[in-house]
């Protein structure tokens, strides 16, 4: 019987509406192989993640998704198979930029208020007591507040930042973090750039990536086509990186992404996983 599993997700410690436990039990029923926790800028679910599997049939592979800029342009990071040894680096590595962060979301949210869209930030915070709070936060509230048809909508209206309400945190650089990566032995993986990135830029960007220690790129992902799926493929081939996948599930904030099968058009193979931990550092 084919194997599959899901190398991205998000829970309640960042814009996911389910605990990390429960991302574990509902992974469990779908028979996944593993699942990979990858909360944005923040590894504070891991412990309850990783315990959370123990006497499961399904391994919790420790794992964050960094917001990084590339030269102009925001792209992600996914570090994987983190060591528990390393939390306190880890945080230590984030503090300016998570400041940086929840400056620039007090900001909107004034700004938002100011224009009449009456959002209150500390509600914001309340609804995520244990989490780090991003745009994905602010559009479910606004959202629920009716002045957004979704999450989708208000990233395309009132969150984008054409809109001027939104003006993105200094975010920290790819190579330096590609270099800490490589530093707690960890794998790096550009979580889909093809999002972010044409594939002119993809390719422009993956030699000096490969200097810093780049592993793996994700080519299976809920809003990839065929075509990108099969592009992204052919790029980590050519520069000889793993592949990685995910939904990049969220709970009820992205209703449309299933945990294992995205929009169902995933099935990412578990032997995936293998190749992976050869690029293990330490």
């Amino acid at each position: 019987m084919n194997k599959y599993c899901d190398l991205h997700t998000h829970s309640t410690y960042s814009d996911g509406t389910f605990s990390p436990a429960e991302i574990i039990d509902a992974a469990s029923k779908l028979n996944l192989s593993a699942v990979a926790l990858c909360d944005h800028n923040n590894i504070n679910g891991l412990n309850e993640f990783v315990g959370a599997s123990e006497g499961k049939k399904i391994e919790a592979v420790p794992g964050i998704e960094f917001s990084v800029n590339f030269d102009t342009k925001k792209v992600h990071l996914l570090a994987l198979f983190i060591k528990k040894k390393y939390y306190s680096d880890i945080n230590e590595f984030l503090t300016d930029a998570n400041i940086k962060k929840e400056n620039s979301n007090i900001e909107l949210t004034e700004k938002l208020n100011k224009a009449g869209y009456l959002i209150d930030y500390s509600e914001i915070k309340r609804k995520t007591p244990n989490g780090f709070i991003n745009r994905a936060n602010i559009a479910a509230e606004l959202t629920e507040k009716g002045y957004t048809e979704s999450t989708d909508h208000a990233f395309k209206t009132l969150l984008s930042e054409k809109a001027g309400f939104y003006i993105p945190a200094e975010r920290l650089n790819l190579f330096d973090t590609l270099e800490f990566i490589k530093d707690i032995g960890a794998v790096s993986i550009l979580a889909h750039p093809l999002l972010n990135l044409s594939e002119k830029e993809l390719i422009e960007c993956l030699p000096r990536a490969l200097s810093y220690g780049l592993d793996a790129i994700e080519c299976y992902h809920s809003k990839y086509d065929a075509l990108m799926t099969e592009s992204s493929l052919s790029i980590a081939k050519h520069f000889n990186l793993a592949v990685s996948g995910g939904s990049d599930f969220h709970g009820s904030n992205k209703p449309d992404v299933k945990l294992g099968t995205g929009n169902d058009n995933l099935k990412i193979p578990a032997d995936i996983l293998d190749l992976l931990k050869l690029r293990i550092k330490i």
